[in-house]
């Protein structure tokens, strides 16, 4: 069972069949899927789910908390199941792979409290940029 099933049974969330496939197409490490791409992996295994199941139960798993919902490029919304460690990302500028990446320093305490112009600030999101190794052969 996948750790994303776990934790969403703990909300006592009724597990469909096709919940569970969308789950488990969450699961894993540097998991960073758009919509669309966890339409196509659910399809794999269960054909007959639908585009607005998939939307559907995205947005009731971020409203659950359990999954976050990233604009990580200004385009595409991309889900990240990784809600258990505080974590910024890294993105290959010409793949678009997405990986997170576990700093040792909080970045609210790199901000001083002059460039905070007042702000209460409650959290921040750091993404970082370049090129995969792949992309650097090519």
């Amino acid at each position: 069972m996948s750790d994303l099933v776990t934790r969403l049974r703990r909300h006592a969330w009724r597990m469909t069949p096709q919940r569970r496939v969308i789950a488990e197409t969450l699961d894993g490490a540097h998991v960073h899927y758009t919509a669309d791409e966890i339409l196509d992996r659910a399809c794999r295994l269960m054909p007959e789910i639908s585009r607005a199941t998939v939307y559907n139960t995205l947005n009731e798993m971020v409203a659950l908390g359990e999954v976050l919902e990233l604009n990580l490029d200004g385009r595409s919304k991309r889900y990240d199941p990784n809600i258990e460690h505080d974590h910024h990302h890294l993105i290959c500028d010409g793949c678009g792979a997405t990986r997170d990446v576990h700093t040792l320093a909080d970045p609210l305490d790199s901000l001083p409290g002059d460039e905070r112009h007042g702000f209460a600030v409650a959290e921040a999101s750091i993404t970082f940029r370049g090129l995969c190794p792949d992309c650097r052969r090519s």
